[in-house]
This record gives structure tokens, sequence and C-alpha cells, in this order.
């Protein structure tokens, strides 16, 4: 499901037009990224948790020479689902 269909699908199930839906789902992703940038977490009970999680720098290998490559630390966005997502997804 893309950006367009998740809108449609929502518009539908709640009765509200496809514009204001839109307009709704960008600015709850405006507020998730900026509240991930600024280092805090969002935690939505029985849907999941969005977070940040730092990865360490690592050294790798560039699959073509085989030569070690350096990996940069850096800041990574996460999600973990919440229970109830999990057990509706496995049909509980």
């Amino acid at each position: 499901m893309n950006k367009s269909e998740l809108v449609s699908a929502v518009a539908d199930n709640a009765g509200v037009k496809k514009v204001e839906c839109e307009s709704v789902l960008n600015a709850f992703i405006e507020v998730v990224t900026k509240t991930l940038k600024s280092g805090g977490d969002i935690r939505l009970v029985g849907f999941g948790t969005f977070a940040v999680s730092e990865r360490k720098a690592t050294t790798g290998r560039n699959p073509s020479t085989g030569k070690p490559i350096s990996i940069p630390a850096c800041k990574v966005p996460k999600f973990k689902a919440g229970q109830t997502l999990k057990d509706s997804v496995n049909g509980k």
C-alpha cells in the first residue's frame, strides 16, 4: 500500500474527505520526524513505539574489491510493534 492508497483507505474508514485525511497524515509524519530528530520517542499504546537508535561505527568490506571500509556511527529511526498490533497480525 502506498501513501495515496493509505489516504483513500483511512478517509473511507473515517468518513472524511481525502484532502483532509492527507493533511492529517502529512502533519502526523511531520510531528514524528521532528520528535525523532530532537531525540524523543512516540508511544502509541497497543500500536507501537517510534524511537531512535544509535549505531556504533564499524568496519565493513567493499563487496567488489574486498577492501575494508569505515562505516561511520549514525542514528537510525526504529519502530517496535505493540502487543495489540502483534496479536492482530497473528490472528489472535
